[in-house]
């Protein structure tokens, strides 16, 4: 009886706290992505839509809080791929604007990036307990740890593209925001594909 309460309490606080984490990333991306289209800054866009992706991944490990390895599995596996989709789309954005050309502001881009860096350093203290948990909690606690570097980037780009009147630096990260929400899909991917298998095995076994 007790441990069932204290696994009840515990789902209770990770309910919460994912509740909260979930609210500043989605906010974020609201005012980054209008920031972005305003700054004309892939890299602002490229962050928005992973801040997205990171409320996504709160949204299902919502879902999968104090379900089965399966149901956990399988919602990670659903995060990796949208966020593997993501990634690919701001890729095409970066390209787009290489082609067409672009004028990113500095100024903007450098405002929106701390207060990018502030929201994610929150976050990645929150989900810190979380880094060893079960595979939905370690991806959001990953997907915070990455924005951090991520929005670091973009205060540097932002600093570049107002040295140099050039819009390279903002190509630049944008790429590498790109390159970091895919690198951490696949990985997201794989240890999702090995809860899945490993709840498998389990059910096998106890039949």
């Amino acid at each position: 009886m007790s441990s069932c309460c204290a696994a009840e309490a515990k789902n209770a606080s990770e309910r919460k706290l994912l509740w909260i984490v979930l609210i500043l990333n989605f906010s974020m991306f609201v005012i980054e992505f209008i920031a972005g289209w305003l700054a004309n800054s892939s890299g602002l866009l490229a962050d928005s839509l992973d801040m997205l992706a990171d409320a996504a991944v709160y949204s299902l490990s919502l879902y999968a809080v104090g379900k089965s390895l399966l149901y956990k599995g399988r919602a990670a596996l659903a995060n990796g791929y949208l966020q593997l989709s993501l990634g690919l789309l701001v890729l095409v954005d970066v390209a787009r604007r290489i082609w067409l050309g672009s004028e990113p502001q500095s100024e903007l881009m450098l405002s929106i990036g701390f207060m990018a860096l502030i929201v994610n350093m929150i976050c990645f203290v929150l989900l810190y307990q979380f880094r060893q948990g079960d595979v939905n909690l370690k991806a959001s606690w990953i997907c915070s740890r990455n924005d951090m570097l991520a929005n670091i980037g973009i205060i540097i780009s932002a600093v570049l593209v107002g040295q140099f009147d050039a819009a390279w630096p903002d190509w630049v990260i944008g790429s590498v925001i790109a390159g970091i929400v895919i690198h951490s899909s696949l990985a997201i991917i794989n240890e999702a594909k090995v809860s899945i298998q490993s709840d498998a095995v389990a059910d096998k076994n106890r039949t």
